[in-house]
């Protein structure tokens, strides 16, 4: 059984991101660029099935600019068998993703597709949902808990009122919450194994599939600086200002 999950090459979680001078976007240069945090447990999860025996290859999905394969060869270190990074320097946006993604599912026909719920850097928390739409497949979002069995997975989600679980027939689509799992610590000797794993690239091209980005980009601007905060002498004022001041009760 195969388990395909997709990984994005994101600025790194503990960076402070700057905005460019002509607020055309976000400034990556010089800036340390790590896996999305959500793909690295839908990473872990997939290795954790393959461990189980549940799984016998996980295959390492990147769409994006060639440097995506240092991402690949982390999902590797990780437990990933091999890797396909699917290269372009397009700006990808999650439908032109999903669209890419469908397109390597019907050619790796893999069992299971785990990505994480969303990506940091634009939150848009779509290429999931649009994938299995896409592909026709069940899917099973913000899984906080996987159990693979024979010809379905049971996913425990969370919804707002609580938890929800869902069985869903093989194939699926399961996107990877932070309460699903604690990703492991990638090692030297797995960093050096890596090296030797394989990577196919292909172009958009290839796959069929028009990358052209849908949507424009504006404008970005920088949050307001948050104003410093005040003391009040009693509950009454704290009352007064917020109700006539910031205008919230």
């Amino acid at each position: 059984m195969k388990i395909l999950v997709p990984v994005k090459r994101v600025v790194d979680k503990d960076i402070k991101v700057r905005v460019k001078n002509d607020g055309s976007g976000i400034d990556l240069a010089n800036v340390k660029m790590s896996m999305n945090p959500f793909d690295e447990i839908a990473v872990e999860e997939a290795v954790r099935l393959k461990e189980k025996g549940k799984a016998s290859e996980v295959i390492a999905v990147s769409c994006g600019v060639a440097q995506c394969q240092e991402t690949l060869r982390t999902a590797m270190a990780l437990g990933a068998d091999r890797g396909i990074l699917v290269e372009t320097d397009a700006e990808l946006q999650p439908l032109a993703v999903a669209k890419l993604l469908k397109a390597l599912v019907d050619r790796e026909q893999p069992q299971l597709i785990i990505l994480g719920k969303q990506a940091i850097d634009d939150d848009a928390n779509q290429t999931g949902q649009m994938l299995a739409a896409l592909a026709d497949l069940p899917q099973g979002a913000f899984a906080g808990k996987v159990e693979l069995e024979d010809g379905h997975v049971t996913v425990v989600r969370e919804v707002d009122s609580g938890l929800e679980t869902v069985c869903l027939s093989l194939p699926a689509v399961i996107t990877a919450d932070l309460r699903l799992n604690e990703p492991r610590y990638v090692t030297l000797p797995n960093i050096m194994k890596a090296k030797k794993k394989p990577i196919d690239t292909i172009k958009p091209d290839a796959l069929g599939v028009d990358v052209a980005p849908r949507l424009k980009t504006l404008k970005v601007t920088e949050p307001p600086q948050r104003g410093a905060g005040i003391k009040v002498p009693d509950m009454a004022t704290l009352v007064d200002k917020l109700r006539n001041e910031a205008k919230v009760i």
